[in-house]
Parts: structure tokens; C-alpha cells; sequence
């Protein structure tokens, strides 16, 4: 994905969660705006960094619960709030806890599938739940072996440097597939269609 879709994504979502502020203001009790603000923080946690990318996808999880304390059966939520729970998984760099997000992911996916069991998506992200613990696994090797690597020493600096380098592009691609199985699939695949707004258009 380019910069200039970023900045679009970034400029779209903003402006969703702003409406969903304003919205909230006037009716808390929305389930329908609660989610919608929910899936554009966790939409936006993924052009932060470090801790202010861990705190935007709590603030999404918070949002969430809310809309199921109002309707606990609504499965757009739930496979939303599936989607914050595994984001919230990959970031934590202890397996134990990382593992409890992800089976609170794999609850809310059957959750979600249970009220919609036709849906190819549910059933889609409950298989790929089920992976996530081993993803997290090689993410987390991947991540070591390039602290390693950068942090060794040795002879033929060229080849060296070019072998950190594709290491490094590599773990940076695999993060980016992990972070986008869990927070780029929310935007493209169902946001747009529930909010009923349409994605800015390129120019």
C-alpha cells in the first residue's frame, strides 16, 4: 500500500471516529455508532507506533464492550471485537498473555458465527485464530533473529549488510501481514459497507 492510500485511509477513518464522537454525544446507546467508532480506532491504531498503537486498540476493545453491554447478540461487533483482541495479541510481548487475547478472539469469532452461520468471513477469521498462537511464535523468532543479527559482528561487511537487509525487509513484511490480518481486513472488507459511507476517491 502506497503513502497516498495511507493518508486517505488516515484522513477517512479520522473523520469517522469523529462522527461517531459527535454521534455519541447525542445517543449513547447506540450499538450500530459504538461499533463503528470501535472499528475505526482499531482502523487507525495501525499508524501508531509502540505504546500509542497499544492504547488506540484498547480504546476500540472499550468501545466495543460497550456496544455488546447494549446488544450482546450483534455478530458485527463481536467479529470486530474478535479483530481488537487479536491486534491487541501480536503487540504484547509476553506468549501467555498474548495467548489469552487470542483465545478471547477465537470466543468472539464463534460468537459471531453462532448469530451468522452462513458467513464465510466468521468462519474465515475463527480458522485463522486458530494460527494465531503460531504466528505469534515465528513473528516473535523472526523479531529475535533480527536483534541478533544487527547486533553481531563478523567479516564480508558487504554480503553481510545485504543479507540484514533482506532479513529485515522480510520481518518488516511479516509484521505487516500479521497487523493486516487483523486490522487492514476490518477497513477494506466490512467497515465501509457498515458505516454506509463511501471511501474517498482517488484523485
Amino acid at each position: 500500500m502506497d503513502s497516498r492510500e495511507d493518508m486517505e485511509r488516515l484522513i477517512f477513518f479520522e473523520a469517522t471516529r469523529e462522527k461517531a464522537a459527535a454521534n455519541y454525544a447525542r445517543c449513547p446507546e447506540d450499538a450500530d455508532n459504538l461499533t463503528q467508532w470501535g472499528g475505526a480506532l482499531l482502523e487507525l491504531a495501525h499508524f501508531r507506533q509502540g505504546q500509542d498503537q497499544l492504547n488506540m486498540i484498547e480504546e476500540s476493545e472499550s468501545k466495543l464492550r460497550e456496544a455488546l453491554a447494549i446488544n450482546p447478540k450483534k455478530h458485527e461487533t463481536l467479529w470486530c471485537l474478535g479483530n481488537s483482541h487479536t491486534a491487541h495479541g501480536f503487540l504484547l510481548p509476553d506468549s501467555g498473555k498474548a495467548n489469552e487475547y487470542f483465545k478471547k478472539a477465537s470466543d468472539c469469532f464463534k460468537k459471531a458465527l453462532d448469530e451468522e452461520p452462513k458467513s464465510e468471513l466468521y468462519m474465515k477469521s475463527l480458522e485463522m485464530s486458530a494460527k494465531a498462537p503460531n504466528v505469534y511464535v515465528e513473528l516473535q523468532r523472526q523479531v529475535l533473529s533480527q536483534q541478533l543479527g544487527i547486533g553481531g559482528s563478523g567479516s564480508g561487511g558487504g554480503a553481510n549488510l545485504s543479507a540484514k537487509g533482506r532479513k529485515k525487509k522480510q520481518n518488516n513484511d511479516f509484521k505487516y501481514d500479521v497487523l493486516g490480518w487483523a486490522v487492514l481486513v476490518l477497513g477494506v472488507v466490512a467497515w465501509l459497507g457498515m458505516a454506509k459511507i463511501a471511501p474517498p476517491r482517488a484523485l
